[in-house]
């Protein structure tokens, strides 16, 4: 960690602050990924209608995201983190009503048909939404705040330290979520990851960014393309597939792993699943930020890829605690590896005034492979099982092995050579050379 060395103490406070932040975001967050989809079965839900309920949080994200990955860049990062942590002050508060609220139905007629609405499922829906504000705002504002900071030839490195809020507080808070809900039920559960939050709030209040807004008007008199259009350009277009991918993984692990074990009958406490595999993205992520300031990002990104799919396999095949936990550890270690070198790789293909909208918008991908995998994985899991979504989901993060190696530069052998650490990122802007 000699990189802190060459901060100033004020710096490194401040650093400190923000990291802190990050953990009350990521615990409060993460709390409720092994009780929330519970809670939603209790109210009488099918695995598709879970589904939904839980990928709305990506219906959320996706339509906050460019309105506040653009205000990270015109008006700071501080105000879009204290959005996100604010969102995840208030959600677990909001899912506590369903529990006091009586039964609410609506019927609705079409034509000759009537269809029955579960009130409580649709303000589930509206309250996973805004859920979903949190990570819109918080993540790109953080990614972005520290990518400011970081000099160009330690970008990963430091990227790799302060991004280990994840595992730590994916570790904190499914298995506090997970004891809570064992010990005294959905309420008390539901209530310390709000109070997460609003630690979280105290904290970002005292951060204080490097970043001046007012300076990105002389950086270029040149117009900036459309928010949407940088989607399609080749620096943020294969990121955002490979992301995608990967996002319908993520969307089966963090909504159907609860319902899975329940499915096999195992008695397990399905947030040490989450635990270990915040435990192997923690410790990836101490490992590979200064790697890949050395060595390059593609070779990372190449073998995150790989365990991704493996990790998703290993579930697939699952049948005992012991099976569960590797899978978790494999996941862990492939999630920890992949989205800091992702972030790195967009840091490095960003100027200081765009850097919130390309990291919020390779982010996309991610959001709509997490809305996605509810609701389609969700039905194909009511027609088939819980078991059978991860092995669809170690087939798309293959496809997104084969999609990086072959379309992460600007033709074939330029790709094969960035994927496998022996060529440089052609669209870098401000990177040295590669040792």
């Amino acid at each position: 960690m000699k990189v802190f060395a060459a901060f100033s103490p004020t710096l490194r406070w401040n650093l400190a602050i923000l990291f802190a932040a990050g953990l009350c975001f990521w615990a409060g967050l993460a709390g409720l990924l092994p009780t929330l989809p519970l809670f939603i079965e209790t109210l009488g839900a099918t695995g598709s209608q879970i589904g939904v309920v839980m990928a709305s949080f990506a219906f959320g994200l996706l339509i906050a995201r460019p309105s506040l990955a653009r205000l990270a860049d015109e008006q700071g990062r501080k105000r879009v983190l204290l959005i996100g942590i604010i969102a995840v002050a208030i959600a677990p508060f909001l899912y506590l009503t369903a529990i006091i609220l009586p039964p609410i139905t609506w019927q609705l007629s079409l034509g000759e048909r009537t269809l029955t609405i579960n009130g409580i499922l649709a303000l589930l829906m509206a309250f996973r939404a805004f859920h979903g504000l949190s990570i819109a705002a918080f993540v790109v504002a953080y990614s972005a705040l520290v990518i400011d900071i970081s000099p160009p030839a330690n970008r990963g490195e430091l990227i790799g330290y302060m991004s280990l809020v994840n595992p730590i507080g994916m570790a904190m808070g499914p298995a506090l979520g997970g004891f809570l809900l064992e010990w005294k039920g959905f309420s008390v559960a539901f209530l310390a990851m709000g109070i997460l939050g609003l630690l979280g709030i105290i904290c970002v209040t005292q951060v204080k960014e490097t970043y001046a807004p007012a300076a990105k008007k002389t950086l270029t008199n040149a117009p900036r393309p459309l928010f949407w259009s940088l989607l399609w350009t080749p620096r943020v277009r294969t990121p955002a597939i490979i992301l995608l991918l990967v996002g319908l993984a993520f969307g089966t692990l963090s909504t159907f792993v609860p319902l899975f074990i329940k499915e096999t009958g195992l008695a397990l406490n399905v947030g040490l699943i989450y635990t270990a595999s915040a435990t192997a993205s923690f410790a990836s992520r101490l490992l590979v930020g200064r790697a890949s300031d050395r060595y390059g990002r593609g070779r990372f990104i190449t073998v995150s890829l790989l365990l991704y799919t493996l990790a998703m396999l290993a579930f697939w095949q699952a049948k005992t605690p012991t099976m569960f936990l590797l899978s978790g550890l494999i996941q862990g270690g492939a999630a920890g590896t992949l989205i800091p070198m992702i972030a790195a790789l967009m840091g490095d293909r960003a100027a200081p005034d765009e850097r919130g909208k390309i990291f919020g918008l390779v982010m996309v991908g991610f959001d709509v492979g997490i809305a996605l995998a509810g609701p389609l994985f969700g039905t194909f899991a009511d027609w088939a099982s819980y078991r059978d979504c991860f092995g669809l989901a170690g087939l798309m993060t293959f496809i997104g092995f084969l999609v990086f190696i072959t379309a992460s530069s600007k033709d074939l052998v330029n790709s094969l050579q960035f994927s496998l650490g022996q060529g440089r990122d052609a669209y870098a802007t401000n990177l040295p050379p590669a040792k």
